[in-house]
């Protein structure tokens, strides 16, 4: 959880606003498509009983594909993401005060790379001789492909998670802490290390690094579990799911007599 009370108190004050403006939101559309069953409940209790479909985030298997499993010789941990949003620079600093240092302590030779666009001064303070800050790359693909682990320590924020799917899509062991993961239908011990402290998360990224037979089953199960998710199959049951809602949609007609919608003139 977050310590400094006034970042604490912009968190709390962003959410509250973000809430009241999903809530507006909802009511809105005749229905709506979350990522997540996760995101369906807390629409739910913004909006009970607005239609929503469960509609999974996907991934381009054609463009981030499986690739040999890094030596970890040196170990080479990575962080994607836009580093000028704030969880994310809230995750790279966590990380690197109070997780980083255990790692270096037993792997001295280890190496961090946090590659994304438009690093904020925070971020590019970390810069170190162990730490790398990319900034704007020409694809993250050219990182993850050498990567020995990728991590994703955020404490706050949504969105669709699309850089673990990308990862796993490459066949990339992962710790993550339950935010990062959330609203994905992964499994903790099985397709990736779920850990949500410092202590635990630096655990998990050595027992990974030390034992490669450990770590080549965490990518096998990763590969296996974003080739369900490929864009193909996920656009096509997006269609399904616009089909049936415009096929159950008022028309427009009644919608304007119910005054749901202003008449043409």
């Amino acid at each position: 959880t977050e310590k400094n009370p006034l970042r604490k108190l912009s968190y709390a004050i962003e959410a509250r606003k973000m809430e009241i403006y999903e809530a507006r939101s909802l009511r809105r559309f005749q229905h709506v498509v979350a990522v997540s069953e996760l995101d369906r409940e807390a629409m739910l209790t913004l909006c009970p009983g607005c239609p929503i479909t469960v509609v999974p985030t996907g991934v381009d298997t054609e463009q981030y594909k499986v690739v040999p499993s890094a030596s970890g010789n040196p170990p080479v941990i990575v962080f994607t993401g836009s580093m000028d949003w704030e969880p994310n620079v809230d995750a790279v600093e966590y990380f690197c005060r109070e997780i980083w240092p255990a790692v270096l302590a037993a792997l001295p030779d280890a190496r961090f790379q946090i590659v994304g666009r438009n690093p904020h001064a925070r971020v590019r303070r970390l810069a170190a001789a162990s730490v790398e800050v990319t900034g704007t790359v020409a694809s993250v693909i050219d990182y993850l492909r050498f990567a020995t682990l990728v991590i994703v320590p955020l404490r706050a924020g949504g969105g669709t998670r699309l850089k673990i799917f990308e990862a796993m899509a490459m066949g990339k062991a992962m710790v993550s802490t339950s935010i990062g993961a959330e609203g994905l239908d992964v499994t903790d011990g099985r397709d990736l290390l779920i850990a949500d402290d410092a202590q635990s998360f630096a655990a998990g990224i050595l027992r990974l690094l030390r034992d490669q037979e450990l770590r080549r089953s965490y990518e096998q199960a990763a590969s296996a579990l974003a080739a369900r998710y490929d864009w193909g199959q996920i656009a096509r049951r997006f269609a399904e799911v616009l089909r049936d809602a415009a096929a159950t949609s008022p028309s427009r007609k009644s919608l304007e007599d119910a005054g749901a919608l202003p008449a043409e003139p």
